[in-house]
């Protein structure tokens, strides 16, 4: 389990995707969390309401081929960076191709890839999809989303994401060896149907737990025998609000059932040795105490919020002893040092953590002496940082993770954290593509009541000749979840076009601890929409662009701040792309029958039964708050089977929003109308709240939004550069 899964169980967001060729047409699309949950709420009512919203698109269709072929480009460009999805057991790798999974015997490199897992048998059989220029391809129904190898490689199992509807699917596989039985090739052995997350703990029990809409609240427990499989009920969370994940310390030793609210924390722990115990608490759920736990020797390390301020420290407790009780501070930070994410490796403890200066660190914890703690520095440039689950034949005593940023590829590292040895791809820690001259800048901008908001900012001139530059400004500021800072080629692409890209960290948001969440939640939601303001004034007061030239772009519920910005200061942009937007605050909130609203209540507030809580929503709902004005051009994309943000909200705000424009404009003399923004929508469907996992609708996708963004801001198609003649 991560922090991020902690901090979020469920939520309106999109989780960050991580990226791998293994052939260009072997593309796939897997979100950190595997967070692919959605509901079915639209109506047949809602999608025919959409076609007269729909209208628009036409005008884009020969950029966005235009791109669409530059996209492709600069994907292939990055086919072989570096990902942790390959899996090391003790004798074979495992890896994914787009018809399912393989392996190579590390013992006799020289042999063909064995096919563990032929998804063909599990779509039942292959379905077409026609394609541009008339060309037919093959694909999957299923797609790999993870894969746990039992503790002597006996079994794998891999849970699948059907690529058009809301099923999950865990197979289980037996696997044998090649050398001595080359005629009886893996097979599967059993199909499990729902499961989320799922953990060996010996080669013989799998722990799973289920998926009902968007709730995970019972574990269960797979027995495999000579004689067949039996499954039995582990444990089951009666709280409505409360998220339910299995996952294995790092050693291995200890199964851990995880059970989050937004709120809350309470683990449950099952020695993988003794797997027939009852799991016990380690500590019961309090209001605002939220815990990770991880294991060392005969002792727990746990992260827990108890440091000043309800800020993450980490603590020590005997297994014998685990309750909040026997905890005891091993490590607590430097004020404005927050702590992301946490592992134990051998002997100690290493933590990913954000300085003051909004820079990712290691810090890392000898556990037998915690005094000498050290930080491990990262280059400047580093905004995300992924660390590897550990195979069965991975070394123990060392952290394998890659950093990235959203304009420089991942760059494999290795700590050892024994004698704090740091090693990476390349001498200075970066590859090839990261050896463009990107300038990443820090920034920081004062909001209204005066919290400076951290910025950050890649361009590749001097800030000071970014006056006539286009800007694309990201932000979301919600569920104490940091911005998706990972590597994306169409972020580079719009780099080495001159554009520059500012990221706003604004309050609601996780990067700056704890706090920074709390200070936006309910009550506090006007503070992300004042921080974003802020943000894009204190830009344009150092030359960096100017609202002719800016754009604003976001993804669930990062749409409402920029919603109500939209309505409050239109004339501060000039073009919107909004994915999946969450714009319906009050209506959403006002139905208790929709499956997030109830957990929802503690980021947003309860509109029905609080007052205050209702006048606090609707003042800046960016549905409600719309008025005849000049509006900047938008682009919504939403999907006809998202669960997470009904469609019927998307629809309505769009419709609302084109009257409050035909009212602003046949209110104005002529003379004075300037030209009318235009507000398209994009409809797909399917459930895909995360957006598509086909590479070619993704393409399609990505495509018109860059389209959009230069047909608005009146800018020329990029040329591609031109090949030298040999």
């Amino acid at each position: 389990m991560t922090m991020m899964s902690l901090l979020c169980p469920s939520a309106r967001v999109l989780t960050p995707s991580r990226v791998k060729f293994w052939e260009l047409t072997a593309w796939k699309r897997i979100t950190w969390l595997s967070l692919s949950l959605q509901r079915c709420c639209s109506s047949d009512a809602s999608l025919s309401s959409a076609d007269h919203l729909s209208s628009g698109l036409e005008r884009y269709k020969d950029l966005q081929k235009y791109f669409r072929k530059r996209l492709k480009e600069a994907y292939r460009r990055f086919s072989n960076i570096p990902d942790h999805s390959v899996v090391s057991g003790h004798h074979h790798l495992y890896f994914t191709e787009e018809d399912g999974i393989y392996r190579m015997d590390k013992r006799q490199s020289q042999l063909e890839p064995e096919q563990v897992l032929n998804l063909s048998q599990i779509s039942g059989g292959l379905e077409k999809t026609g394609l541009e220029n008339n060309k037919r391809k093959k694909r999957f129904q299923w797609t790999v989303q993870r894969i746990r190898l039992s503790p002597q490689e006996k079994h794998l199992a891999a849970s699948l994401k059907c690529c058009h509807t809301e099923d999950l699917r865990c197979v289980v596989v037996r696997l044998e060896s090649r050398r001595f039985l080359p005629l009886d090739p893996p097979r599967i052995i059993l199909t499990l149907e729902k499961v989320f997350s799922f953990e060996w703990a010996t080669d013989e029990v799998l722990f799973y737990t289920t998926l009902e809409g968007l709730r995970s609240s019972a574990v269960f427990r797979l027995d495999l025998t000579s004689s067949g499989s039996g499954i039995t009920s582990v444990y089951e969370e009666m709280q409505p609000d409360v998220f339910v994940e299995v996952a294995l310390t790092r050693d291995r030793q200890i199964l851990t059932i995880n059970c989050n609210s937004r709120t809350s924390s309470e683990v449950l722990l099952s020695d993988t040795a003794a797997s027939y115990v009852e799991p016990f608490v380690v500590q019961t759920r309090r209001l605002n105490l939220l815990y990770h736990v991880e294991h060392w020797r005969s002792r727990l390390i746990i992260l827990a919020n108890t440091r000043l301020g309800q800020e993450y420290q980490v603590v020590q407790a005997p297994l014998s002893e685990p309750s909040m009780d026997s905890w005891v501070s091993l490590f607590t930070p430097e004020p404005g040092t927050t702590i992301k994410d946490m592992d134990v490796i051998g002997d100690h403890c290493v933590l990913v953590a954000r300085t003051p200066v909004s820079e990712l660190a290691l810090i890392v914890v000898p556990l037998i002496r915690p005094k000498n703690a050290y930080i491990v520095q990262l280059p400047s440039w580093a905004c995300a940082i992924e660390t590897k689950k550990p195979g069965l034949a991975d070394q123990k005593n060392m952290l394998e993770f890659l950093i990235s940023s959203p304009v420089h590829p991942p760059v494999p590292y290795c700590l050892y954290p024994e004698n704090g040895h740091l090693l990476s791809a390349t001498e200075d820690g970066s590859s090839p593509e990261n050896q463009d001259n990107y300038i990443t800048t820090r920034l920081e901008a004062c909001s209204q009541d005066g919290t400076m908001v951290p910025v950050t900012l890649f361009h590749t001139v001097p800030v000071e000749d970014l006056r006539q530059v286009p800007l694309l400004v990201h932000v979301y500021g919600a569920y104490g979840r940091d911005l998706n800072m990972e590597f994306c080629p169409e972020k580079k692409l719009l780099l080495e076009q001159g554009w520059a890209l500012a990221y706003c960290h604004i309050r609601g948001g996780g990067e700056c601890g704890l706090s920074w969440h709390r200070q936006a939640c309910v009550e506090g939601k006007q503070r992300g929409v004042e921080d974003l303001q802020a943000c894009l004034h204190h830009l344009f007061s150092l030359g960096v662009s100017s609202p002719s030239l800016a754009t604003l772009t976001a993804c669930s519920a990062g749409a409402v701040p920029v919603g109500a910005l939209c309505n409050r200061h239109p004339l501060m942009m000039r073009a919107v792309t909004l994915q999946a937007p969450f714009l319906d605050v009050l209506g959403t909130m006002e139905d208790p029958s929709l499956p997030l609203t109830l957990e929802d209540r503690d980021e947003w507030g309860d509109p029905v039964g609080n007052p205050e809580h209702r006048h606090i929503i609707t003042s800046y709902c960016p549905l409600h708050n719309i008025t005849p004005q000049h509006y900047p051009s938008m682009l919504l994309t939403a999907y006809s089977g998202d669960t997470r943000v009904p469609l019927a909200g998307v629809l309505k705000y769009t419709e609302q929003l084109k009257k409050a424009i035909h009212t602003h404009f046949i209110g104005k003399p002529k003379s004075e109308r300037k030209p009318a923004p235009n507000i398209v929508m994009n409809i797909q469907p399917g459930a895909n709240h995360h957006g598509p996992q086909d590479f070619e609708l993704m393409l399609e996708e990505e495509a018109l939004k860059l389209a959009f963004l230069y047909t608005e801001l009146g800018l020329d198609p990029p040329r591609p550069p031109r090949k030298r003649r040999r």
